[in-house]
């Protein structure tokens, strides 16, 4: 499973990620849309490839960036189980808090 954090942890790689959620996108067409060198959005651009968030194809001379739509729906499903978990716990604890009646404790 890819890192999500990983890969969306970075305000670059999230704004690419919209970008290609409009289309698929040259590299150029990426590099051009940042202030930022080239060097430094192949790095960003290598993450979201490990990170299996996006997929690269060769046209001749140009690479092609494209949204991995399967991955990207994984990655979604498995945040929402993950703060779904976290939520549960933290409802839980405020149900066994207010059932204990300890924060009429506090407020005397």
């Amino acid at each position: 499973m890819p890192d999500v954090y990983r890969a969306l942890g970075d305000s670059t790689r999230r704004r690419i990620l919209s970008m290609l959620q409009q289309g698929d996108k040259t590299q150029k067409e990426i590099v051009d849309a940042f202030e930022i060198s080239q060097p430094a959005i192949k790095k960003h651009l290598n993450i979201l490839l490990e990170e299996r968030m996006i997929t690269e194809s060769l046209n001749g001379k140009y690479r092609i960036y494209s949204l991995n739509y399967d991955v990207l729906q994984a990655a979604y499903h498995e945040m929402l189980q993950y703060f779904e978990k976290l939520l549960d716990d933290q409802l839980l604890s405020l149900k066994t808090y207010v059932e204990k009646g300890e924060f009429r404790d506090e407020q005397d």
